[in-house]
């Protein structure tokens, strides 16, 4: 006996979950930790899919996961709107009657998520307990597009795609090394001293943006015997005393077992751009927090350029 008799009748919200679990994570067991079932269940759900629609959604293997199809990314574009759609109405019939409510997931590089959002999203979160926050702070860009993060804290504002993005705030890197580093080593008087000492650096041919090729800008001639695709890496490795490494003074300016090397000299400015996609920004739980970073690195202005070593905390 046929269950279903159209496409249209065999399509179902719960299928749909199913579809973006697997979509975004590529693979069963990812996609079951999401949504807190077992993979087994996962893959039956997503073979029954296919077999209802009568066509493959995923390309399957060992070594690639699943990844979509032609006829995938076409249901993915429908089952992204259709999940959207469905948050904001349960916001709107429920959000006069109930708190601020849902999970938040915040994509940032690495640095500002680690040493500045996960203090300051604690906060949020203490009072905000309803609103769960996914916090990822990650040596590369998250895809926005793909639902990696439903907010995003970017070095680069995205110049195509549907997304809402204003610009966080600038902050500023200085050179840094340990006391034991400066003592150890010929004195830097002026800037082509630099020349003969040691620096950390990032995987030049790994970058996920080009703001991140400060350093022989900053410092020409300057050699890396030490390269990581980490910052937190890179601020490890320096504490070492066996390098110099820029860094960001909201990293390193509050740390004792650093000192700014010729804070005048050298001297870089970067920007951090908000963006979100403009189908969730209207989201009350998005916005909430959307409003609260903005806050939070406004009155951290000082901390971010390296003026100030206090963090202080918007009231949420």
């Amino acid at each position: 006996m046929q269950k279903h008799t159209t496409q249209t009748q065999s399509l179902n919200w719960d299928d749909l979950r199913y579809f973006l679990a697997v979509a975004r994570t590529q693979t069963a067991s990812a996609a079951a930790k999401r949504l807190d079932v077992d993979h087994t269940t996962v893959a039956r759900r997503i073979r029954e899919l296919e077999a209802s629609l009568n066509t493959v959604l995923f390309e399957k293997s060992r070594s690639g996961g699943f990844a979509l199809t032609s006829e995938g990314l076409r249901l993915l574009a429908y089952a992204d709107t259709v999940e959207t759609t469905i948050q904001s109405a349960s916001e709107q019939i429920t959000g006069g009657a109930h708190s601020l409510a849902g999970q938040v997931r915040v994509g940032s590089t690495e640095g500002f998520g680690s040493f500045f959002l996960a203090p300051q999203l604690t906060r949020f979160a203490r009072a905000h307990p309803d609103i769960s926050i996914d916090l990822l702070p990650v040596p590369h860009f998250v895809n926005l597009s793909k639902r990696e993060a439903d907010i995003a804290i970017l070095l680069e504002r995205p110049e195509r795609g549907q997304f809402v993005s204003t610009k966080l705030g600038d902050y500023r890197l200085r050179l840094y090394g340990t006391p034991d580093y400066l003592r150890e080593h010929p004195t830097i008087e002026r800037l082509p001293d630099l020349r003969s000492h040691a620096f950390l650096n990032y995987v030049t041919d790994l970058v996920f943006s080009p703001e991140l090729l400060y350093l022989e800008r900053a410092v020409p001639g300057a050699k890396a015997n030490f390269c990581s695709t980490s910052i937190v890496a890179q601020y490890h490795a320096a504490l070492q005393g066996t390098a110099l490494a820029i860094l960001p003074c909201f990293m390193a300016a509050s740390d004792p077992r650093l000192v700014a090397v010729r804070p005048d000299e050298v001297s870089v400015t970067r920007h951090f751009w908000l963006c979100c996609r403009e189908d969730l920004r209207k989201l009350r739980r998005i916005s909430a927090l959307w409003e609260y970073l903005r806050e939070a690195a406004d009155i951290n202005r000082d901390l971010l350029m390296g003026d100030s070593t206090a963090m202080f905390f918007p009231p949420a």
